[in-house]
């Protein structure tokens, strides 16, 4: 996502730039502020698509996370040899129902903490879609559409 955001700047002020110049070109003729025009608002168009489809994609993963989360990596051997404290285990000799009971309850507790997670994301990602749509439709109704001209 980092490395789609890194490219998405620099090539917007690159058409923004080749936007400008071309409206300066145009200007001298006939329509040329109406050209400036329809440019911003074909950016701000391009630019509200493009975080409602970000937002959008980050809805579907905070989503599957919720439904799907990822599974706890440590295995319960692992955790009866590196988990707890090895000072409480050979103080309070722990048997292996109870190490069992606590290395589930971990488990749950991961998973819960993930659930979570993904809930906080599908609300953040919400806002990228909830926020821009409506400038983008407000957008797209200002935009103009001429009759083409038939010669």
């Amino acid at each position: 996502m980092i490395f789609s955001g890194v490219l998405i700047i620099p090539i917007l002020i690159i058409a923004l730039l080749v936007f400008i110049l071309s409206g300066v070109k145009g200007q001298s003729e006939k329509g040329g502020e109406e050209m400036i025009k329809n440019v911003y608002i074909y950016l701000v168009l391009f630019a509200t698509l493009m975080m409602t489809i970000g937002g959008s994609v980050g809805t579907f993963m905070a989503a599957a996370d919720i439904i799907a989360p990822a599974p706890y990596h440590q295995s319960f051997e692992e955790y009866r040899r590196w988990g707890p404290e090895k000072e409480v285990i050979e103080e309070t000799k722990l048997s292996q129902e109870e190490l069992k009971a606590r290395y589930d309850a971990m488990v749950l507790s991961e998973k819960e903490r993930q659930v979570t997670r993904a809930k906080n994301s599908l609300i953040k990602s919400f806002g990228w879609i909830v926020i821009p749509l409506p400038v983008f439709i407000y957008f797209q109704r200002r935009l103009v559409k001429k009759p083409q001209e038939q010669e």
